[in-house]
């Protein structure tokens, strides 16, 4: 049985990127109210005006405006694009490397090629850009000068603190969910057999 031709990362790669910027707009204002509660939490002898998800939406639309709670919004767009890109078109290019002479995989190989996607896409994006995002929302500076604020203040490695951890933590993550979506593909298209539908694939 000859072995499968190997697919162009493009396509994937492209594909991550427009996953990756719809998913960053359509979850920004919950991200935004959990930083603004994580950063209320560490001010002192100040009363929060809110202390819950909801609270924190209806108190930043009536104050500030629905717009306001997209503010920090493009320091993330610009991670995520490129990050769900990496994601998905490394991902893709690890299993050609690692399938076997019939182009099988088994779960341990998807395991290992989500586990170098995550871990690539935590140091080359998610680790710098998380830490600029939330200087961004605690000085309401954009994100040119909330990078430069810290790069000024800390140097070069404030903009990589905890990488390691977020290393570990995205590249478990990745290699976890890639693994089991992999093997949930094979079942429900009994393995190639039937086509993977958009519906099947949420």
């Amino acid at each position: 049985m000859s072995a499968p031709q190997k697919k162009s990362p493009l396509l994937p790669m492209a594909a991550g990127c427009i996953a990756g910027g719809i998913e960053a707009t359509a979850v920004w204002p919950m991200e935004f109210i959990k930083t603004q509660l994580q950063l209320q939490s560490k001010a002192k002898g100040a009363k929060p005006p809110y202390t819950g998800m909801i609270g924190g939406l209806t108190y930043t639309v009536q104050t500030t405006g629905f717009l306001s709670l997209y503010r920090g919004l493009a320091p993330t767009l610009i991670g995520s694009i490129p990050k769900a890109g990496i994601r998905f078109g490394l991902n893709a290019v690890i299993k050609d490397k690692l399938r076997d002479k019939d182009g099988k995989l088994t779960m341990g190989k998807n395991f290992i090629a989500g586990l170098g996607a995550g871990v690539s896409e935590a140091l080359i994006i998610v680790a710098p850009v998380e830490t600029v995002k939330t200087k961004c929302i605690e000085t309401n500076a954009p994100f040119v000068e909330g990078l430069k604020h810290i790069i000024k203040t800390e140097g070069i490695g404030g903009v990589y603190q905890g990488a390691a951890a977020t290393a570990l933590k995205q590249g478990s993550n990745q290699g976890l969910r890639f693994m089991w979506f992999n093997k949930y593909k094979d079942i429900v298209t009994n393995h190639g057999e039937k086509e993977m539908t958009p519906l099947l694939g949420l």
